[in-house]
C-alpha cells in the first residue's frame, strides 16, 4: 500500500465554464493538502463513445477504466441534468464495473442550476453501490451554483467561493477521500454479531 493515497476526481460535466469542474479542483486541493496525489479525469477531454457492450475496445476506454482503478478514492461530480446526473457521467459509469470500482472509497459532488440536487446524489450512490464502491456519507451538492461563484484571476480555476462554509463542505470531501482511501469496512449484520456472544 502506497503511504499517498491516489485521489482521481471525475468530471460529469463537458461545459466550458463548468462549475462542476471547478468545484472538483477545490477537492482535489484539500486532498492534495491533506496528502493524496490528485488527478482530475475530465471526461470532456476523453474520448468515449456510447458505451457498446457488443464492441470491442473504444476510444481511451482503456486508459479511463485504468485511471478509475488505479484510484483509492473517486470523487464523481455532476451537473444536474432532469433530476438526475449527466449523460457523460452515466456513458462513463457504463464502461466502468466491479473491476474498477469494487472496495473504492467514493465522494459524491452535484451542482444544481435550481435548488434540487437530491435525487442526482441518490442515484448516483444506488449506482456506485451497484457496483461494489465504498460511498462516503458526506456529499455535497450546490444549488444555484453558478452564484455560488465568483471571479477571482487569484483563486483556484479562476473562481473562489462566495459561501465560506460551502467551500469548507467541498474541503472537507477532499481530506475525507483521503482519511478513508485504504478503509475496508467490516459489514457484518446486527443478527451476526449477536451469534457471535
Amino acid at each position: 500500500m502506497s503511504s499517498a493515497p491516489t485521489v482521481v476526481a471525475v468530471c460529469g460535466s463537458v461545459r466550458e465554464e463548468s462549475t462542476t469542474r471547478t468545484a472538483l479542483q477545490y477537492v482535489l486541493r484539500a486532498a492534495e493538502e491533506a496528502g493524496a496525489e490528485t488527478q482530475l479525469l475530465d471526461l470532456g477531454e476523453y474520448d468515449l463513445p456510447v458505451y457498446d457492450p457488443d464492441a470491442d475496445v473504444q476510444g481511451d476506454e482503456e486508459e479511463v477504466k485504468r485511471i478509475t482503478r488505479d484510484a483509492d478514492s473517486l470523487a464523481l461530480g455532476t451537473p444536474v441534468y432532469h433530476g438526475s446526473y449527466s449523460g457523460a457521467l452515466k456513458n462513463y459509469h457504463d464502461y466502468c464495473g466491479w473491476d474498477e470500482y469494487e472496495d473504492t472509497t467514493v465522494g459524491l459532488l452535484a451542482t444544481a442550476g435550481g435548488g434540487s440536487y437530491g435525487s442526482t446524489l441518490d442515484h448516483l450512490r444506488i449506482t456506485v453501490r451497484g457496483v461494489h464502491g465504498w460511498v462516503l456519507p458526506h456529499q455535497v451538492g450546490i444549488r444555484g451554483a453558478s452564484s455560488e461563484f465568483e471571479d477571482d484571476p487569484d483563486a483556484l480555476d479562476g473562481r473562489r467561493f462566495v459561501d465560506p462554509d460551502l467551500e469548507e463542505r467541498v474541503e472537507k470531501l477532499g481530506r475525507m477521500l483521503v482519511e478513508y482511501a485504504y478503509i475496508t469496512p467490516d459489514v457484518t449484520t446486527s443478527r451476526a454479531a449477536a451469534d457471535d456472544d
